[in-house]
C-alpha cells in the first residue's frame, strides 16, 4: 500500500505555468534587486524602489532604504487602517463622520470641510484618496480612535508589523513634522499591504473626477475632486495608488499598475519636480513589466491520503497549505518548474488538523526556488484498546 502511494506522489509533477490570482497564501521570488545596475533603467529621484506586489519581490532600488519624509503618501497607512477598521466592523461606509474644528484647520491639500459638517465614511475615502484631504484624514483618526495622536500611535505599531523598520509617523496626513520620515522600501511594503488586503482601494484611486456636496450652516455646495495622481489618465496599466508633495519632501508617489495580471509598485521619493516623479514612476513599472514573469501553481488537484500508525484511523486526508508563486526575472522556461513531494512514509498518532505533515518543493534547473507546506486535514486520536477490537472484529468479518 505504502509503495503506491509514494509512487502516485513522486509521479506528480507540475509543468505548467498559470495567470495571476490575487488570493495567493503562499510565494517565493527571487532576491535580484541588489545586483540590478543603476544603468538598467533610468531614475532621476535619489531615491526609488520597483516592487512586486503579490510575492514582495524587489526588482530595483536606489538608496531604498534613506529615511526621508513622506508628505501625502503618508496616507496610505491612514488608508490601510480605515480598511482594518471597515473589516472589524467598527465603522462603515455608511457611517457618518462629524468634522471637528481641529480637523477642519489642517492647512495643505484639503476638501474645505467644515467644523460641524458631516460626510459618510464612503465620502470620507475619496477625498483622501482622489484629493488627499489633510482635513478628511484627521477627521477619520478622530472618527476611528477618538484622537490624531492614538490613531498616529496606532499607525506606527501597523507599519512595526509590516516591517517598516526606518519608519515613523507623527500625523496621519504627512504634513512636514520633525521626525515624520520614511523609505521607499517601507513604503513599498505599506503599499504592497493595501492592495493586496484591500484590493477594493482600487474603486476609490482611480476615480479622476467626482464631485461631493458640502452640507454646512450656509447651505449645500458641490466640490470636485479631482485625483492628484495624473498617471491615472497618462499610463495605460495604472491603478493607483498615492502621491505626496511638500516643500521639504520634494514629490513623492506610490504608483501601482496591472498588466497581464501582475502587479507593480513603483515608488519615488524626493523628485525635483511632478515630471520627474510621474516619469521615474513610468519608466520602473515598464521596465518590471518588460522584465518579469509570474509563475503560480494553485495546488487543486486531489491529495492521496497519508497512513497513520497507532491511530485509530488508518489514513489521514491531506491537503495543501495554499497556492505557490514565484516571480522570475531572468526570463527563464518556467514550464520546467517541477514539484517534488516530501513526506514521511507514515503519520504517528496522534494527528491535529492544520498541523504540517510535509512539504512541497518546487525546483527550477535543479535549484529549489521555494516550498509549501502539506498539511493534515482531519485529526486522528491514539487507538484505544476497543480501537484495536474493533479493527480485529472488521479483519474476522473479512
Amino acid at each position: 500500500m505504502y509503495h503506491l502511494f509514494l509512487s502516485i506522489f513522486t509521479s506528480l509533477s507540475l509543468l505548467t505555468s498559470c495567470a495571476l490570482s490575487p488570493a495567493l497564501l503562499h510565494f517565493t521570488a527571487v532576491p535580484d534587486a541588489s545586483g540590478t545596475s543603476a544603468s538598467a533603467v533610468e531614475v532621476s529621484a535619489p531615491s526609488a524602489l520597483l516592487m512586486e506586489a503579490s510575492t514582495g519581490t524587489v526588482i530595483y532600488e536606489k538608496d531604498a532604504h534613506t529615511k526621508l519624509r513622506p508628505a501625502s503618501i503618508t496616507k496610505i497607512m491612514t488608508l490601510i487602517l480605515i480598511f482594518d477598521a471597515l473589516e472589524k466592523g467598527t465603522i462603515h461606509l455608511e457611517d457618518t463622520v462629524t468634522v471637528s474644528e481641529y480637523a477642519a484647520s489642517m492647512g495643505g491639500s484639503q476638501v474645505f470641510l467644515e467644523p460641524g459638517e458631516t460626510q459618510t465614511v464612503d465620502t470620507m475615502i475619496k477625498c483622501i484618496s482622489v484629493a488627499s484631504a489633510n482635513d478628511a484624514c484627521v477627521s477619520m483618526a478622530e472618527f476611528i480612535c477618538g484622537s490624531e495622536q492614538e490613531f498616529v500611535r496606532q499607525m506606527n505599531e501597523r507599519a512595526k508589523g509590516l516591517g517598516m523598520e526606518n519608519t515613523n509617523f507623527v500625523n496621519c496626513c504627512g504634513l512636514d513634522v520633525d521626525g515624520h520620515i520614511t523609505t521607499a522600501y517601507d513604503v513599498a511594503l505599506m503599499s504592497r499591504e493595501l492592495i493586496t488586503r484591500y484590493p477594493q482601494i482600487h474603486n476609490y484611486c482611480t476615480i479622476w473626477m467626482e464631485n461631493i456636496t458640502h452640507v454646512t450652516k450656509k447651505g449645500s455646495s458641490e466640490f470636485g475632486l479631482t485625483n492628484t495622481n495624473k498617471l491615472i489618465r497618462q499610463y495605460e496599466y495604472a491603478t493607483g495608488l498615492k502621491t505626496g508633495s511638500t516643500s521639504l519632501a520634494k514629490y513623492c508617489v506610490s504608483a501601482t499598475a496591472r498588466r497581464d495580471g501582475m502587479d507593480l509598485i513603483a515608488v519615488i521619493m524626493a523628485a525635483p519636480d511632478y515630471k520627474v516623479r510621474f516619469a521615474d514612476a513610468t519608466n520602473l513599472l515598464n521596465y518590471g513589466f518588460g522584465r518579469c514573469q509570474i509563475y503560480e501553481d494553485k495546488n487543486e488537484d486531489a491529495l492521496p491520503a497519508l497512513p497513520v500508525t497507532g491511530g485509530a484511523e488508518d489514513l489521514v486526508p491531506l491537503r495543501y497549505e495554499g497556492s505557490f508563486r514565484y516571480l522570475d526575472t531572468t526570463g527563464a522556461d518556467l514550464n520546467t518548474i517541477t514539484k517534488e513531494f516530501k513526506l514521511p512514509e507514515a503519520a504517528a498518532a496522534p494527528v491535529a488538523k492544520d498541523e504540517a505533515a510535509g512539504t512541497v518543493v518546487y525546483k527550477l534547473d535543479g535549484k529549489e526556488i521555494g516550498s509549501i507546506n502539506l498539511l493534515f486535514d482531519d485529526s486522528v486520536e491514539k487507538a484505544h484498546f476497543k480501537d484495536y477490537l474493533q479493527q480485529l472484529f472488521e479483519l474476522l468479518l473479512v
